[in-house]
This record gives structure tokens, sequence and C-alpha cells, in this order.
């Protein structure tokens, strides 16, 4: 195992591991892939005409970001999330991130703008700066901020105002049920256990491949002195106002980013649903020692976290790709997988795409679909720690140098070539690209693959080397931020709604207003009271 390949022949012909032998089940068919749905959560920071962070209130004309279906914060009251409904098409998808940035930027105050990178700039250094959203005075508001106090106080608010996008997806089940038949051993499962531990495959091999998404779709090689005053780092300075690896493709995915070390040993693992919802709820229900020293409530009596414990609640557990079901009022992501399995899998290592103007581009997203399809059929088997720290070593590399000439990956104990490793991935998801093309018309899928071998074979087409180049031709990262998020806007603002369209945004914010407000008239329980039964 620990024979390290040198000549680029020896490593062309270096496994895939399981996904060596890929190709497409005899049995799959494009009509299979009626039924596939995506959706996709997008997050931007407000930021003033001045770059800073915005630290107006989210607009009211965007209704309630407590119960608005679409329009919401994430950590801080400037952290915008942008919601779409699950579409029938990745163009339908887009279409509607676009129609939600057309209602936000008809509703910013004058001269604010939506930053289109994922990491910040211009930040205070004053954590308090940074403020928390804000859901209103309901028990459910206020333990949504209460959660994003405590990751402030965990983790630092900074580390809070990094931006991504989420690519869900879920396969109809057409596909799951004629597999299943194809499989004598999956007669005695139920289809929702089927499907459970096909979704669960999926995640497996997607995190296998995580590396590959960095590479190709990573946009976060720099930061701004404000995000990293006061931390340790090894990056080199740019220019004056930028810090960088020369050869990075996504420090936010890295240990500069949205990381924390108290979860690197959580092992939680993905080989079947129980083991996956145990894992969680350990660590939902272990004190860490860390976060005991915190302490739970302020010097007045007021709550400062929601628990000591090594995650607040689920939703803090972060990792590249996560298995979802919709949960009902009440019920916990746990308690919804757990009652109905998966629905969806939710793709998380997805930097924003600065040159987009809704953050993502339709190859990407195609790309990412025929990632997914092949990540479901080729072979998964358990993943265990032991590989997964193999993983966690190739996306370190990735992150800090992944487009570094000759980079290196283990592959099964093997050090083979990156690039290598990419191109075998990429050509043998052509064939999945073309059926997903059979199946929606056109060549968007093709297309999508075939600009990804052309970045996995030149790096200095990919994301990250374009964001670094033109960062030194304007001279700073920031400087880059303001005026792609000034073409942005404008862009944006060219599209206009139909009457009917704008219509229909304006009743839902307006009936999210008043859902907000009959959650809070009905509030009876004092917030310390219901904090002390959660807990």
């Amino acid at each position: 195992m620990s024979n390290i390949a040198t000549s680029a022949e020896s490593l062309s012909r270096e496994p895939l591991s399981n996904f060596d032998s890929f190709k497409i089940p005899d049995w799959f068919d494009s009509q299979l892939l009626v039924g596939m749905l995506r959706g996709i959560e997008k997050e931007g920071l407000r930021v003033r005409a001045d770059g800073f962070l915005a630290q107006t209130p989210h607009p009211s004309k965007l209704g309630s970001k407590l119960t608005h279906p679409f329009i919401t914060t994430d950590y801080s009251e400037s952290l915008l999330e942008l919601i779409t409904d699950p579409r029938g098409t990745p163009k339908d998808t887009l279409a509607m991130l676009r129609q939600l940035h057309v209602l936000v930027y008809q509703a910013l105050p004058e001269g604010e703008l939506m930053w289109p990178l994922s990491m910040p700039c211009m930040l205070s250094s004053n954590d308090e700066d940074i403020p928390l959203a804000d859901y209103g005075s309901s028990n459910t508001g206020k333990l949504k901020t209460l959660y994003r106090s405590g990751l402030g106080i965990r983790y630092g608010r900074r580390m809070q105002t990094i931006a991504g996008l989420h690519y869900n997806l879920s396969f109809g089940d057409g596909l799951f049920a004629h597999w299943q038949t194809k499989l004598p051993a999956a007669k005695s499962q139920s289809l929702i256990e089927f499907k459970n531990d096909k979704y669960l495959g999926l995640i497996r091999n997607f995190k296998r491949l995580t590396s590959l998404v960095l590479y190709l779709l990573g946009a976060s090689p720099s930061v701004c002195p404000c995000f990293i005053a006061g931390r340790e780092h090894d990056l080199e300075l740019m220019n004056d106002s930028t810090y960088y690896k020369p050869t990075a493709t996504s420090l936010r995915m890295g240990k500069l980013g949205y990381t924390n070390s108290v979860q690197e040993h959580l092992d939680i693992r993905y080989n079947n649903l129980p083991e996956y919802i145990a894992g969680l709820r350990r660590a939902i229900q272990t004190p860490h020692a860390s976060f005991s020293a915190l302490g739970l409530n302020d010097d007045n009596g007021n709550p400062i976290q929601i628990n000591d414990h090594i995650l607040q609640i689920e939703n803090e557990y972060y990792s590249p790709i996560r298995p979802k079901q919709i949960a009902l009022r009440g019920e916990t992501p746990t308690e919804a997988l757990e009652r109905r399995g998966i629905a969806y899998v939710e793709f998380r290592a997805i930097d924003l795409d600065p040159y987009s103007d809704v953050g993502i581009r339709l190859s990407s997203a195609c790309f990412l679909e025929v990632m997914a399809l092949y990540c479901l059929l080729s072979e998964s088997p358990d993943l265990m720690p032991e590989e997964e720290e193999e993983l966690a070593i190739n996306l370190e590399r990735v992150v800090n140098e992944g487009r570094l000439d000759n980079l290196h990956i283990l592959n099964n104990g093997t050090e083979q070539s990156l690039q290598d490793w990419m191109l075998a991935h990429l050509n043998s998801m052509q064939p999945l690209a073309a059926l997903l093309d059979a199946h929606h018309g056109g060549n968007d899928y093709r297309a999508a693959v075939a600009l990804m071998q052309g970045k996995a074979g030149n790096s200095e087409s990919t994301i990250s080397a374009q964001v670094n180049a033109d960062s030194k031709r304007l001279g700073s990262l920031w400087q880059l931020g303001f005026t792609l998020a000034n073409q942005h806007r404008d862009a944006i603002l060219q599209h206009t709604l139909s009457p009917n369209i704008q219509a229909k945004y304006e009743v839902v914010a307006e009936k999210s207003l008043l859902q907000q407000a009959e959650l809070e008239a009905n509030e009876t329980e004092d917030f310390m009271d219901f904090i002390e039964q959660y807990r």
C-alpha cells in the first residue's frame, strides 16, 4: 500500500478505488430521471455603499425572516439567505433564484449591495458589530437567536459571516422502485429503507470526491485582513489589503474557514441511517469542557448559548453534505429523518461564484447533478475512520494548494496525481451527462462536464485562479468584490418581474408577517421556562 507511484504512466493506471470499474447499470435509462428535483439555498452578506457590513435590520418589505419560505437570514441580521422551491430543471431553479435577487434589490436601502464573495471583507475588529439575526419575540424566534449567540461565543462571530451555497437534490421514487426490483437482496426492505441506503451511498461517494468539487468550484483562495486579525495563519500578503495562498482553491472549506477542531473527532458515520442519527444525537447530548467554561447564562442570568454540549442542535454539525428530510413543526432534523427517511441530499461544499449575479452558474449546477448521479450509481463501500482521515488530508491539500503543478493526493494509501485522478472521474461521468441531456434536451450537461475537464487540465482556468488574478489587477480582493457587487446589482435590476409574480411574492411577504405576529400573540410561556425545558 505504501509504494508511491512515480511515473505519469503508472499514475494514470492507479485505481479509482470503488469508482474504478464504473459503467452505467444496464437497467438504467433516462426515463428514470423523471421526478428528479433540485433547489438552492444561497447566502449573501448585505454591505453598505462603502463596503462595510450593513447594520440595518432585514428589510421589512421582504416579510418575516422567521416565517418567509424563500427569503430569510442565516447567522447575522446582515446575512441574507435565499431559498428556491424544488424545481424540475436547473434553469428553472436559477430563474427563481434570480427572481429572489430582484426582490432583495427592490427592498434594500439606498446604496446597499449583496456581497458576491464567500469570504467577508471590511468587517469591524469588534465582534459585537456583527449583529445576530433577530427573529422576534416568540420563543421559537428567540431560540434561533440564542443558537446564533452560542455560535458567536464558541467560534467568534467573524467565522459566521462566511457565505456559501447549498445545492439540494432528490431523485424520483420511480428510479428507486425500479432499482430495487433488480436487487434480490433488497426485496426484504421497504422502499424508504432502500432509498435511505442508496442516498447514504451517494453521500459517502460525494465525501470521497469533495476535493474534486473544491478544485473545480472553489472561489475563496484569499481573504481580507479583517478576517484573520488576531488569528494564527500561514497566508502570504498579496498586496496591502489581501492575504492569500498562491495555489489555494477554497480557504472557506479549510482550517481558516467554517470548521472547528471540536468536531474533528466526532466520528459521525454515514454507513446506515440509525448509525448516523445516533452519532448526531450523541454529539448533541455530550457536554464539552470548553463550552461549559463559557457558561450557559451571562452575569445577569440571560442565556448566552442553548447548552454546553458538543453541538447545541443538529445544524451546528458541519459536513460537506447532509441527508435531509423536511421537518414538521416541533420536529428536530433527526426525528424527521428517523420517521420518514431521507428525502433529499444537501451539497454544502460550494463557494459562492463571485462572477455570477446569483452566486452559481448553470454549468456548475449541471456538473453537480452529473456528479450526484455518478455518486449514486457507483459502488459505495462503508466509509470508515481510516478512509475519512485520508480524505481529510486530501481536502487540506486541495484547499491550500489545489492548483500546484503536479500536486498529489492519497488514493487507497497510494500517492496519485490530482490531475489524473480528476480527469479519470470526469471521463467516467461523460455518459451520465449524455443521459441527463437526453432527458432534458439540449447539451447543458455534456457542456458542463467538458468545461470541468478543461479546468482539471488547466488550473489557470479555475474560478480560484481568476479571483487571484483579478484581485492583483484591481489592487485588492475587496476591490474585486465591490466591483462585481455593483455589476451584479445593475444586472439584477435589469430583470423585471411580471405583475403576477410580483403580486405573488408580495402576498407571501404579507402572509409571513401575519404568521409571525400570530406566533407572538399566542406565546404564553416565559422564555426562561421554555429554554430550561429545552435544555
